[in-house]
């Protein structure tokens, strides 16, 4: 009986693991975590003597460096989902209205500017033969 192993069709999904079966993303993200919660954890048991209360905190501080590594959705990481979220609710309008390029249309201000430049010059001309 032979084993198989399972190969991803599209190889684009694959990411290379560095240490431990983390991405490079994953370890500076949980680095950043330990910088940010150790020390958190040790000050505030220092100033509250209160273990758990400490952990508390230290899990409240890495819990948004947890998210940004392990988020993703639809092959997008977090900041990325987040960028067109903020696009999509601050800096484009909410309604976009449906514009055509119609043609007719593009003729028939085409033809109303041709007749205005011609009123202007046979205004111009007439002028000129008063004169």
């Amino acid at each position: 009986m032979a084993n198989f192993v399972s190969v991803p069709r599209d190889l684009s999904r694959v990411k290379e693991k560095l240490f431990l079966n983390l991405t490079k993303r994953q370890i500076i993200c949980f680095s950043l975590a330990a910088l940010v919660g150790v020390p958190s954890f040790f000050f505030v048991k220092k100033l509250s003597e209160d273990v758990s209360g400490a952990t508390l905190v230290m899990m409240v501080l890495m819990l948004p460096f947890f998210f940004v590594a392990l988020y993703e959705k639809d092959g997008m990481n977090c900041e990325t989902i987040l960028k067109h979220m903020i696009q999509w609710r601050f800096k484009r309008p909410k309604e976009r209205p449906y514009r055509t390029n119609n043609y007719f249309a593009a003729l028939m201000r085409q033809k109303k500017l041709y007749e205005e430049v011609e009123d202007i010059v046979i205004s111009f001309v007439q002028k000129e033969k008063k004169t």
